[in-house]
Formats: structure tokens, sequence, C-alpha cells
């Protein structure tokens, strides 16, 4: 049995479409999987190549004006017109095909008739989020060439269309960050800090919920002493299901406009923590080189005991520098009562270790800064925002359990005491 097309080695994509085309049956599923949507673009690309969608176009254009036939006129108010090259949008990259035209037949209506198939594709947007992720991997829009697949003879993207997507892209995540909801989820531990990106403050904050799990809460533009920033960040959280009422622990960097702003939006009976690493750098910040080692030593042992014995050591430390380093003496008691509050419940030193300080949202303010460090041109602090909104997403998909988790029903139980007492009192 002679076989109308035998395909051996290297074809034009031509022949394949005509013959995929011709073999109509195999393809049609395809095709109606991709007008309505439901099959990506990409799973056929693996499959068959290019030459299969221009294959499916082809049979959506004959769905359309009927089969073309060589001299013979359709009854079909559309018809056929020829080729043209077009592009369609992948994950990863664009791809070039050669796309049938359509036209309406009969004087003044030959207007151009939309192949559904080609649209569909035209539509689908899963390359912006692509150039989202590589970018957040620290790729540039200068060497996005370098991680977007050479395959299936892709189209070039310019530098400034990768710009426009991530922008637009960007965009969407930062809104996607500042209207998320929690109102299911009761978040024990909030941790919240500054990051300076380009010259430009952003203040962050981070959940821990029963379970152990971090969640990014939201973000505000300026600097954790401005009480402005602080309490619209606070209320914006409120708005988004974490409300006041419930009795949580703040582990704070020791402004005092964050405290401030906590006791006007949260309550003066939460339980605040103070960051001890942020404690030991100021503290040293006024003393010189030759004894700071020997202050940090005797801090941090101080931290090791009960909290009334450790407050009574680091007074006597504080006693010692009055007269000589008043101001690393003024640092050590100030907010000294807040440095313990962790100590005071009770709690396992595996959970202590992470309640202390706020390693927990550095560590992902961290991952901010390496993922923008390859920008070099900040527009403005609408840029940053976008940044660092998108980066912290980004970072958030990293995030494991806080050490001790096991242990947070002690955290819980000892926050719900002290809401029994409160009420009580009440």
């Amino acid at each position: 049995m002679s076989k109308e097309y035998q395909i051996t080695g290297k074809k034009e994509s031509k022949q394949i479409a005509a013959f995929l085309a011709a073999n109509a049956q195999a393809v049609l599923p395809i095709v109606d999987l991709i007008e309505e949507s439901m099959m990506a673009i990409d799973d056929l690309v693996e499959t068959l190549g290019r030459a299969t969608i221009e294959a499916v176009l082809l049979v959506s254009a004959s769905n359309v004006a009927g089969k073309r036939r060589q001299g013979v006129k359709s009854a079909s108010a559309v018809g056929w017109h020829g080729s043209q090259g077009g592009v369609v949008s992948l994950e990863n990259r664009k791809i070039r095909v050669n796309r049938p035209r359509l036209r309406k037949k009969g004087a003044g209506s030959g207007g151009e008739v939309i192949i559904p198939a080609y649209e569909a594709m035209q539509s689908d947007t899963r390359l912006t989020s692509h150039i989202l992720n590589a970018m957040m991997r620290g790729v540039s829009t200068r060497n996005y060439k370098e991680i977007l697949p050479n395959a299936c003879e892709c189209a070039g993207v310019s530098k400034s269309s990768i710009s426009r997507k991530f922008m637009l892209a960007s965009e969407e995540e930062c809104t996607r960050l500042l209207e998320r909801r929690f109102d299911d989820i009761r978040m024990l531990v909030i941790y919240v800090d500054g990051i300076v990106v380009a010259d430009h403050s952003v203040i962050a904050a981070v959940g821990i919920d029963e379970n152990g799990y971090k969640h990014v809460l939201g973000i505000a533009d300026g600097a954790t002493e401005n009480a402005t920033v602080v309490k619209d960040l606070l209320c914006g959280m409120v708005e988004r299901g974490i409300k006041p009422g419930v009795k949580r622990l703040f582990v704070i960097d020791g402004s005092k406009a964050l405290r401030s702003g906590i006791d006007a939006v949260y309550g003066k009976e939460n339980p605040v923590q103070r960051c001890r690493p942020h404690k030991v750098r100021n503290v040293v910040a006024h003393l010189p080189d030759h004894m700071k080692e020997t202050a940090i030593s005797a801090i941090k042992a101080a931290w090791k005991l009960e909290a009334k014995e450790g407050m009574a050591r680091l007074r006597q430390l504080a006693k010692m520098y009055e007269d000589i380093y008043p101001s690393a003496s003024a640092s050590i008691l100030e907010g000294l009562e807040e440095m313990f509050t962790v100590s005071k419940m009770g709690l396992p030193l595996s959970l202590r270790k992470c309640l202390v300080t706020t390693n927990i949202i550095e560590s992902p303010n961290s991952g901010v800064k390496r993922q923008t460090k390859r920008v070099t041109n900040w527009e403005d602090g609408k840029m940053v925002r976008r940044w660092v909104a998108s980066s912290f997403l980004s970072v958030e998909k990293g995030f494991r359990r806080i050490m001790g988790y096991k242990d947070l029903w002690m955290l819980k139980a000892a926050l719900d005491e002290n809401v029994d007492k409160d009420e009580k009192a009440a």
C-alpha cells in the first residue's frame, strides 16, 4: 500500500503540516482542546513541534471555511486567502509559525476572519509568568536570552518587551501580596522589620501560624521609625483578617514607633519581644573596639539566665558603663523588660531561639536583597515596592517551618492563659 507522504529525515514543516491536516481525525481532538483553552500549548509543542501547531491552525481554519480544494469554489461565506507568518506564545518562549488566512467573501465584505485556535494561542499569558520567575532568580533583562530555551526557531523578544511584561507581572504580584486574606489562620507570632532597597525604606511583616508555617503578611513604604507607616501596615493586616482581640507575640527591632503602632492597633496587652541581636549591635556601637567582645559575652550570658536574674546582671553591666560610656549604659537599660518577654513565658529552649530575634524576617530580607542587587537603574519608590513584593513572594515559596514548631502549642497555651487572666481581671 503506497503512502501519500513518506517522511524521512528533515522535512519542511509545511509538508508535515499538510500531512497532519489531511489526516484531520488524529488532530481534531487537539483542536477542540486548544480552542476551549483546556490544553496547554506547551504540551503540544513538546509532542510534535511547530509542524503540529501549523496543522492545528489548518484544521481550525477548515472548521470555519470548509476544506480547501484547489480549483473548487466552496459554498462557505468565508474563503481561504493564502497564508502569512505568525507568532504564538509558549510558557517560556515565542515561536514563529506559518498560519493560514481567511477572508469573508462577497463585494465590500472582504474582512479578515479570525482562526479560533490561533486566537486561543495568542491569549496565552504564561510567557509573562515565566519571565517573572526568571527575573526573580536574578536574570536581568539584558541576559534573558540565556535562560529562554532555544527551540523550534524561537522568535526574538526585545529587552524592553521583557521589562514591560515584568513590570505588569510584578504589579500583579504586589497587589496579590497586599490583598491576601488570613481570616481562617491564627498567627501566634508576628515579626516586623525594615529593609532598605535603593535608598527606599520598606517595612515587612511575617507571621507564624499554629503549625509553624511562615506567611508574608504585608509590606509598607517607609521606615520602622515612622509611626504613620507602621500603623498603615498593621491596619492593612487587620483589614485582611488578622484582627485584634486575639493575643499574639510580636517580635520587633526595638523601634518606639513599632511598639506604639502595635499598642494602638492591637492593644497594649500583646506581649512584645525585642530582637536581641539588634540590642547587641546597638550597645557595642557605643563602645570602643577593645571592649566590644567582652560586652557581647556578658549580654549573651545574662540572656541565658532566668528573667529576674538576667535583668539584674544587665543592670550591673549598665552601671559599670554609666560614667565612662553613658550611651552604652542607656542602650542596655532601654527596653530591658522586653528583652526577656519570651523568657518569662516559660517556653522551651528549642522554641525560644527563634522567638528572641527577627532573623525569621531578616532571612527573607536577605533574599530580597540578593534578588534585587542586579538592578542598577531604580526609577522610583513604586518600582522598589514591586520588586520587594515579588521578591518576598518568591522567597516565601522556600519557607520552612520554624525551629521548635512542635512546641508551639506551649506558646499558644501561654497566650490564651494571659487572655483568661485579663478577662477575669476585667
